[in-house]
């Protein structure tokens, strides 16, 4: 240990990446020391603990998506015999709310319990910044700060919500991601603008919740995901209900008796329609601003404000890391922040040497038909490899229990495979059950499993699973 600084080493941000390092490091016997404060959004929006995910990401998105097809399911219990069921039962917004806040408040209070129990660690609910190389200014919500060293500082504060700077009130006139999962009402009538996948999740559990949605869309859907699976998930959603405005952007928003009069120019003519909630998803930017970056040389992307940091998460200063959205070119994914952060650890203070590989990492979207997929898109394998030296193998198919209710659509499973040495380089699965189904296979694509290993797996049956290791119909 130093005595030369307070603590050994401090975090800037108290998400998935920065608890992780905090953990790790005090687990050694580090003194540590965390800064977390959480700016309100727009509309004044804050949470606790924990980032994004636990907050206004991954769980209360996965909580509302699979409400969603709760409802769904009612068509099937009704089909199947159960008595009582209404197929066509309204949805409680309120009631969903209060209990996805109950269990993100959960969350909170845990990770709060935590920092102020656990030995080695000094917990600060203040806005961190960079005074020098290795001291930090702490700055709390009446504006009064103080100071702190130490000898290594990890960045890691994550990303907030973009939005369009030439529309004027236009953080006044929209939400969120960071506003929907605890909006007091329902947001009744909605324009979802974005093709993110942050945008199609919202999208579809508010339709699959019962509410009128509109999608719009600038170009594509899921930009660096497989296009034709994207295309296959925006079909399934017009299926399902939603509605989808593509090849335009809005023009301008305005405040309409409380309701929001969006107009827009589609093939060079204005259109324009009222909607009760306007949902912007059409990027995020890391909260890096105020940071002090610049002050003490850490180089940043100037137009996402991303930190740039090499392979092993290190700054163009020495002791400074970045982990996780905030940094330029990483995965915005709470398991790829936790990986980092955990090697980082071992890297400083085991004479570790792994660094986060950002390859063949699994990944699911959570839309009304779920998207798992590890390793390349068929855009990305043909751009890299040749179209000439791939083998595609696709499946179309109906789940058995679909069958009770006679849903529309089908789901769709994909092996992109290269034909020197048979290698499988990219999995795309769309259907029920995706992030189960593709965790699994993406210790397969790991471990650089062939088409013909997969072949000769026994699939379980009845299965959706069993598609992806039958798979003979060469595209």
């Amino acid at each position: 240990m130093n005595p030369q600084y307070q603590y050994d080493i401090f975090v800037i941000g108290g998400g998935s990446g920065g608890l992780t390092v905090v953990d790790e490091a005090q687990r050694l016997g580090k003194r540590v020391g965390l800064a977390d404060y959480i700016k309100p959004s727009p509309h004044g929006t804050q949470w606790g603990t924990g980032g994004t995910c636990p907050n206004v990401g991954c769980i209360p998105k996965k909580l509302m998506h699979m409400t969603a097809l709760i409802g769904e399911i009612r068509h099937e219990l009704a089909a199947t015999g159960w008595q009582g069921v209404d197929p066509h039962s309204k949805h409680n917004w309120n009631t969903l709310v209060n209990e996805v806040q109950r269990q993100v408040k959960g969350i909170n209070k845990a990770n709060d319990d935590w920092l102020v129990t656990t030995n080695g660690i000094t917990y600060y609910n203040k806005l961190g910044k960079l005074k020098d190389d290795h001291t930090i200014e702490l700055i709390d919500k009446d504006g009064q700060s103080e100071f702190v060293t130490a000898e290594y500082i990890v960045i890691a504060v994550g990303s907030r919500p973009s939005f369009p700077t030439d529309i004027p009130n236009v953080k006044q006139l929209t939400i969120t991601s960071d506003d929907l999962f605890s909006l007091k009402n329902a947001p009744g009538k909605t324009l979802v603008v974005g093709a993110s996948y942050v945008a199609l999740e919202c999208a579809g559990f508010l339709t699959g919740l019962g509410y009128d949605v509109t999608v719009m869309v600038r170009s594509i859907l899921l930009r660096g995901f497989d296009q034709e699976v994207a295309e296959r998930i925006g079909e399934f959603m017009k299926i399902s209900g939603t509605k989808f405005i593509r090849g335009t952007i809005p023009s301008s928003i305005e405040d309409v008796d409380g309701k929001r009069l969006v107009k827009w120019v589609l093939n060079g003519q204005e259109q324009s329609e009222v909607f009760d909630t306007v949902l912007l998803a059409i990027g995020r930017s890391a909260d890096t601003q105020n940071l002090g970056l610049e002050q003490v040389g850490v180089q940043t992307n100037k137009e996402s404000g991303k930190i740039i940091a090499n392979d092993a998460d290190s700054t163009s200063v020495s002791n400074i890391f970045a982990i996780g959205d905030c940094v330029q070119g990483r995965l915005e994914l709470t398991p790829t922040a936790i990986m980092c952060g955990k090697r980082l650890i071992k890297r400083l203070y085991q004479n570790g040497n792994q660094i986060m590989e950002y390859s063949d990492v699994s990944t699911t979207v959570f839309t009304p038909l779920e998207y798992g997929c590890v390793g390349y898109s068929e855009e990305a394998a043909t751009k890299k490899f040749g179209k000439e030296n791939l083998k595609i193998f696709t499946s179309e198919f109906t789940p058995l229990f679909w069958n009770f209710a006679n849903r529309k659509g089908t789901c769709y499973a994909k092996l992109i495979v290269k034909k020197d040495d048979d290698v499988v380089i990219g999995f795309h699965y769309l259907g029920p059950d995706a992030a189960e189904v593709t965790q699994g296979f993406g210790v397969v694509i790991k471990l650089k499993a062939k088409k013909s290993d997969l072949d000769n797996v026994v699939g379980i049956h009845p299965s959706v699973a069993e598609e992806l290791v039958q798979m003979q119909t060469w595209k």
